[in-house]
């Protein structure tokens, strides 16, 4: 496998181990927080899976979990304790799953983070689509992704500071080159050259705009899909430094899993998604480095990718417990 670009590291390291010794418990995180409020969703098979990405399908209510170490992407079926492999590491020379999503066809999205995104029919595991980013020079870092309910899927690039673009003709015609759709680096703060920038990316549900968050400097941004305007969101009560994946309900709620920090927190977005607000934040060791998650009824499911233990944020330090996807009430 060719070694993937470390996503944690979008300054320094040492910024980055000096905010992780600060946020983290020394020694293995529990299992379950210390509230009762954090518990097992279900387990991934394998010693060094760390994973990152996770989509729900509504449909069958199927988890798809993806490893940021080899690409293999593990299916989850409901009320089963362990998750089972769908997509073995390296299936169509993938080196990372980031990014997951499924579609309102049922079809799932995986981004490459060395490469671009692949799209695979959930009932066979077939892959039925795949874009890449144009050869060239320049480093990038294919991220994570949103589809709008016109079917088309954005993606983030944290290295390039940019929005790709996939449209439902471009599905159709089964593979291409990605495209650039919106450039963000005018409205983000300066960073050194192969800095971080964007992560996580969310649509609303009636497709009028994207939200992405520079994780680096903890800000979301409002890309209008009708005008292409792009604009800082208004925090109020917090920040979304250390902020990863991002998850947008019909209701405007807006819930963020912060890496380092072993935070989530909960936000609700003003009706044009200009403005947001703190609600809600749960910090605690026992999330284990949360990379995204997925909102469901009643519940929201966190990756803990144990990324400090040997994986991308400490190679070579510290070794990982059983890797697993958390189950968190109240969020």
């Amino acid at each position: 496998m060719r070694a993937p670009q470390k996503k944690f590291l979008p300054t320094t390291a040492l910024a980055l181990t000096t905010a992780l010794a600060a946020a983290l418990t020394v020694g293995a995180a529990p299992a379950q927080g210390a509230d009762g409020r954090i518990s097992t969703a279900f387990a991934l098979p394998g010693a060094k899976v760390y994973p990152e990405g996770i989509a729900t399908d509504p449909r069958t209510r199927t988890v798809y979990v993806g490893s940021y170490a080899d690409g293999t992407v593990y299916r989850a079926r409901p009320g089963r304790p362990e998750a089972e492999v769908f997509l073995p590491a390296g299936t169509d020379g993938r080196h990372t799953a980031n990014g997951l999503r499924v579609d309102a066809r049922g079809r799932l999205w995986v981004t490459d983070s060395t490469a671009g995104v692949a799209v695979y029919d959930t009932a066979s595991g077939t892959r039925i689509a795949h874009f890449e980013v144009a050869a060239g020079s320049r480093a990038r870092f294919v991220n994570d992704l949103a589809v709008t309910p016109d079917g088309t899927a954005y993606l983030t690039d944290s290295v390039r500071g940019t929005v790709y673009r996939v449209t439902p003709d471009q599905l159709a015609a089964g593979s291409g080159v990605l495209t650039e759709a919106y450039d963000l680096t005018p409205v983000l703060r300066p960073r050194p050259a192969g800095g971080f920038s964007l992560n996580g990316i969310a649509s609303d549900r009636t497709g009028r705009y994207l939200l992405t968050v520079d994780m680096t400097e903890g800000e979301l941004f409002r890309i209008d899909l009708r005008t292409g305007a792009v604009r800082r969101v208004a925090l109020t009560g917090g920040d979304l430094k250390a902020a990863d994946g991002l998850d947008l309900s019909p209701d405007g709620t807006l819930r963020v899993a912060h890496n380092s920090t072993n935070t989530l927190t909960r936000w609700q977005l003003s009706a044009n998604g200009t403005r947001a607000r703190l609600t809600r934040t749960i910090t605690d060791p026992s999330l284990q480095i949360p990379t995204t998650l997925a909102h469901t009824p009643g519940r929201t499911l966190v990756v803990r990718s144990q990324f400090d233990k040997g994986g991308p944020m400490s190679p070579g330090s510290g070794t990982p417990t059983t890797f697993t996807v958390a189950s968190v009430r109240g969020l």
